[in-house]
């Protein structure tokens, strides 16, 4: 049978962020009630197609998902299991924010099968959760990691930032400290983007942000002080303890098949890319007859295959397998990218072990440079 890898998006929270462009808002009870009715909907018709594929990770992210009441939770996480093959160790994971759960509801979560749990820290400092609109504490998220851990998660994520604005370098390395001294078994570190649109983006000028150097700085200790702690990077933003690798972020980095359920959720089957309504009147139109279709339908031609499995495939420190490319394209890494391979092994920025081809780590400090000469 196939793998494959489901998302499910819950695009509700508390309030935005100031930094947030993802497809989340605020609501009610009713709206939350509604859309998960529809969610169930659209799991259930959409399993015909995945009659010969069995599901090895699961990960519900949004938004905010542990907003939504635990019996949703398990609503969701039931109707995957009556209509898919679950494998008995698929890794499932749900976001949380602190605040957001109680004891009650990190046991159920358990319960339900949820076994690795990421939290949405961001900073240590309560100064710079205010400044990007994060709805709560350094205290909140430390009460919220205990009661993990009572619950019994054993595989617990950490999200941080850096380039927020007010941090300097000596704030970021308090945030890592306290963080690797809590001992979770991965951690996501990513510098603030400011997209555009977004209430940060729209006043800028009213803050002060790190300087593109500090924002340097911070980004190379971010990768020496875990290494230090016992973190592997495995891929340029992520970090885990052996064994605790994201299994389910990882099959996006190496083109598997993964289904996406909810308000504009992305999915990817065998090279056909597409994705749900991103409206909510839309996406429920859709729930009604699947006939309708996604918005965006892709075939991808070989070209925007290959063009994926290099800046997909180099975000992994472990880097892109040459011989794997030449299994599914029928054509030689060198005979499509020789010349640019070629310039960037002589300025250091890539390096060949075998058969396998990686950044170097002056290569990851400038990866996004790199992956665009990958777009034949």
């Amino acid at each position: 049978m196939k793998n494959l890898s489901i998302y499910i998006h819950i695009p509700f929270c508390v309030r935005k962020c100031l930094y947030c462009d993802f497809l989340s808002a605020p609501a009610d009870e009713r709206k939350i009630e509604n859309y998960v009715n529809l969610l169930l909907r659209e799991i259930k018709e959409q399993s015909i197609f995945y009659g010969d594929h069995k599901v090895v990770s699961i990960f519900l992210g949004g938004g905010t998902p542990s907003l939504l009441p635990a019996e949703e939770t398990g609503r969701i996480l039931g109707r995957i299991r009556e209509n898919y093959l679950v494998e008995a160790d698929a890794e499932i994971t749900i976001e949380c924010n602190p605040g957001t759960v109680t004891a009650e509801k990190l046991k159920n979560y358990i319960t339900y099968g949820i076994n690795r749990l990421s939290i949405g820290l961001q900073s240590t400092e309560d100064e710079e959760l205010a400044r990007i609109g994060r709805i709560h504490s350094y205290g909140d998220f430390l009460k919220t990691y205990t009661m993990a851990r009572e619950a019994g998660f054993r595989n617990i994520n950490i999200d941080l930032m850096s380039g927020l604005p007010g941090q300097d370098l000596n704030s970021y390395r308090r945030t890592l400290e306290r963080v690797a001294a809590l001992s979770p078994e991965h951690i996501s570190a990513y510098s603030l983007i400011l997209e555009e649109g977004t209430p940060l983006y729209v006043n800028q000028s009213s803050y002060i942000f790190p300087t593109e150097d500090e924002d340097r700085e911070m980004y190379a200790l971010t990768g020496k002080y875990l290494a230090e702690a016992g973190y592997r990077r495995y891929e340029i933003s992520n970090y885990a303890r052996d064994g605790f690798a994201c299994r389910h972020n990882q099959v996006y980095w190496r083109r598997g098949d993964y289904a996406g359920f909810g308000l504009g959720a992305s999915s990817m089957v065998e090279n056909v890319r597409w994705k749900n309504p991103e409206g909510h009147a839309a996406y429920a139109a859709y729930v009604e007859d699947v006939a309708a279709g996604a918005e965006e339908v892709t075939p991808l031609t070989v070209r925007e295959q290959m063009e994926e499995f290099m800046f997909l495939g180099l975000r992994l420190t472990e880097g892109v397998d040459m011989g794997e490319f030449q299994r599914l394209f029928g054509k030689s890494m060198e005979e499509v990218y020789g010349k640019t391979i070629l310039e960037f092994e002589a300025q250091g920025l890539l390096v060949r072990a075998g058969e396998r081809l990686a950044l170097t780590p002056r290569g990851i400090d400038v990866s996004n440079v790199i992956f665009a000469e990958f777009l034949i």
